[in-house]
């Protein structure tokens, strides 16, 4: 099966063995994979000769289903998340906690981004934003989009910026009205007592930016990381406003955890409300209840075996593109056995 690797900085894509179904997983015909440019292209920067396979966001047509699995039934589409188990490959076996069902009138391409939209929704909870406080979201990626868009699904006050004017233009026409094209004209819009809480979506050279959000922030305001920037910040200007500086891990509990993820052993909601996997269903029902739309940041769709196109638009033309997808030859759903 074709599946995208990075190997000493290139991007290729190689034949893999179709992966074997396990108890409490299933397996998936992928119809479309989402590129989470941030994490990839670091990933891609980083690599050696030993090819590493890319991608953690899909979705895609159940073929078989291990045994336990209950809530989901073969022929069905569904989004998944989370690598190892999914990446940028034509075939996946997923833990059965990572799958949700996507109904019929749902865009099965929207629904691609279903572990990017697990991961918003994982930052804004690690926010603990309250309804009616004020939100800033710093990069307009993807992921900041997406962060965006549910935040004020949710009636929050949002605020964001890029310095890329077409990313800004896309938020605007999701119906957000305060997005600004640099940080002093963002400063100069938030209020006198200050902001509840800084979203950094931002990567690459961000220094000073932590720094930057802390002086935005009302007292014992909080900082949410969730790019790939490095954690540097001034102690006095955390501690005159007695700040938390959050790190938002992936799209939420359960995440790295054995258990959870491969011997399928679910988090009890009373004790734990939102897992990865639940996080990954609210994805949808957003999606389904029309509350939050990726169609428009959808820039290009080009097919796995021109992978390495895919990434160089995110790397050369990042003004013109923002959603990027995989297309696995099976959009209408026929089986390609």
């Amino acid at each position: 099966m074709k599946t995208v690797v990075a190997r000493d900085g290139i991007i290729q894509t190689m034949d893999y063995p179709k992966p074997i179904l396990k108890p409490n997983f299933v397996l998936i015909e992928t119809m479309y994979s989402a590129i989470s440019p941030g994490t990839e292209m670091s990933m891609q920067r980083r690599t050696g000769m030993e090819p590493i396979q890319l991608g953690y966001s899909a979705a895609g047509i159940v073929r078989e289903i291990g045994p336990d699995v209950t809530h989901i039934q073969v022929g069905q589409k569904v989004a998944c998340y989370g690598a190892p188990f999914v990446k940028h490959a034509g075939w996946l076996a997923v833990p059965k906690h990572l799958v949700a069902e996507v109904p019929e009138h749902v865009d099965i391409r929207e629904a691609a981004f279903a572990g990017l939209g697990a991961i918003a929704i994982h930052a804004l909870r690690q926010a603990n934003i309250q309804f009616g406080e004020r939100a800033v979201v710093i990069g307009l990626g993807i992921l900041g989009q997406i962060i965006a868009q549910i935040g004020h699904a949710a009636s929050y006050q949002m605020m964001a910026c890029d310095l890329l004017s077409e990313r800004c233009e896309k938020l605007k026409d999701a119906g957000i009205p305060d997005v600004f094209t640099s940080l002093e004209e963002l400063e100069a819009a938030i209020p006198e007592e200050g902001v509840d809480t800084v979203l950094l979506c931002a990567g690459g050279d961000s220094s000073g930016l932590i720094d930057q959000a802390l002086t935005w922030l009302r007292d014992r305001g909080r900082i949410v990381i969730v790019g790939d920037i490095k954690m540097q910040f001034e102690r006095e200007l955390m501690f005159a406003k007695e700040a938390e500086i959050i790190i938002s891990r992936a799209g939420g509990p359960g995440r790295y955890d054995h258990n959870y993820e491969i011997s399928g052993f679910d988090y009890p909601p009373g004790y734990v409300r939102w897992t990865e996997g639940r996080n990954v269903g609210e994805y949808v029902r957003l999606l389904a209840d029309r509350r939050v739309s990726v169609g428009p940041v959808i820039s290009s769709v080009l097919p796995v075996e021109r992978a390495y196109e895919a990434y160089q638009l995110l790397e050369k033309m990042p003004d013109k593109t923002i959603g990027v997808l995989l297309d696995y030859g099976v959009s209408k759903g026929e089986k390609k056995w």
